[in-house]
């Protein structure tokens, strides 16, 4: 697998620091699941983290803090838990990165896909009732385009399955795309397969055309 396409260095701080929702985490944990690169330097970044603490002053803390952060351990569920693999993948057979494979399955044939529009499904995959960001997958059909569109927040696209193109160069499996509020594309699927994404957003996209803004609450992305 070459992966061409890799995550920001402020994303992977922030991973190291233990700054991301629930949705963006399951997005990077399961990139860093299949990509050798960004693995390595989330542990530089973590080294970082651990060397500027131990250099930091000593600061008080609230009282009950401890006590807290114990109770928060004791009661998160199982799945809360998301921390990327050196193997791509859980069991034998499966097709799905390990920290995205605790929340699906193991098969992406086995994804209970909602169709949205034409050439275009979704899976919501389930958060915590706080979670402030999304998290689903995408099916889009072989040489379907997707309207041009911005994104009201970060947003991070792992590729799965099949492969997109668009102004910033062709997206494979374990690729992902770390996009912005002032990111604008038009993606479409490379003919052959269709492409499979694991999404985590932190808004709706936002698409340009009258046609496509009106159709937008039924496609629910």
């Amino acid at each position: 697998m070459t992966i061409a396409h890799h995550l920001d260095d402020a994303t992977l701080m922030r991973y190291a620091s233990g700054d991301l929702d629930e949705a963006f985490l399951v997005v990077v944990a399961s990139h860093l699941a299949m990509c050798d690169h960004c693995r390595h330097a989330a542990r530089k970044a973590e080294e970082l983290g651990g060397e500027l603490l131990e250099e930091a002053e000593a600061a008080p803390v609230q009282a009950g803090s401890f006590e807290a952060v114990m109770n928060r351990l004791d009661t998160a569920e199982t799945g809360d838990a998301v921390q990327p693999s050196p193997r791509p993948f859980g069991s034998a057979g499966s097709d799905v990165p390990l920290p995205l494979a605790r929340r699906i399955g193991g098969r992406l044939d086995d994804i209970a896909w909602r169709t949205i529009a034409p050439g275009v499904k979704k899976h919501v995959i389930a958060t915590q009732p706080n979670s402030p960001s999304a998290l689903y997958m995408l099916w889009v059909a072989p040489g379907k385009a997707v309207p041009e569109h911005g994104h009201g927040g970060a947003e991070l696209t792992l590729i799965l399955s099949g492969a997109y193109r668009d102004a910033f160069g062709i997206f494979g499996p374990g690729d992902i795309a770390d996009l912005d509020e002032h990111v604008e594309h038009q993606p479409r699927v490379e003919d052959g397969a269709p492409c499979i994404c694991l999404v985590a957003a932190e808004t709706p996209i936002r698409f340009k055309g009258i046609v496509s803004r009106l159709l937008q609450p039924f496609v629910g992305i």
